[in-house]
């Protein structure tokens, strides 16, 4: 008697076009994460009386920090945008940095002691230094990352 194992193979082109969405997807969160923790970590260096994070845990702190910015950057910056848009507009767009200070309060308020800033005017240049060198990173970093991952595909 001869038996037949039969395998059959789930070829949905839809399922794995999904799957593999989702998966870029969470590698360039993590990717945009990670990139903001070492930021971060940099800055609080160059401003060491005026941005604290704490050091332990190999920079765990200073990845939840940046997943608390993501979040807040996500949810309550757009508000707040729209709340300051004349007065965004009237400074000529000198105002929107003073946003990003307000959303690194939060983050600081958030975390305790583990996050702190100090000074209102020094923040404001970390805010400034924090945009830039996430532009920097992004664009000299991140995007050829995924751009390579993609022509891999």
């Amino acid at each position: 008697m001869k038996k037949k194992i039969i395998i059959e193979e789930d070829n949905n082109p839809k399922k794995s076009i999904i799957n593999n969405k989702l998966i870029g997807q969470v590698f360039e969160t993590f990717l945009y994460l990670l990139g903001y923790a070492i930021i971060l970590i940099l800055v609080s260096f160059i401003f060491k009386k005026s941005l604290y994070i704490n050091r332990k845990y190999l920079g765990l702190y200073a990845l939840l920090a940046s997943i608390i910015i993501h979040v807040l950057n996500q949810t309550i910056k757009p508000i707040l945008v729209y709340i300051t848009l004349p007065i965004t507009a009237i400074t000529y767009g000198l105002f929107y940095p003073i946003i990003n200070v307000i959303i690194l309060y939060l983050a600081s308020f958030i975390l305790g002691n583990n996050f702190e800033i100090h000074g209102v005017f020094i923040s404001f240049f970390i805010a400034i230094i924090i945009s830039f060198l996430n532009i920097l990173m992004e664009g000299i970093i991140i995007k050829p990352i995924i751009n390579k991952r993609k022509v891999i595909k």
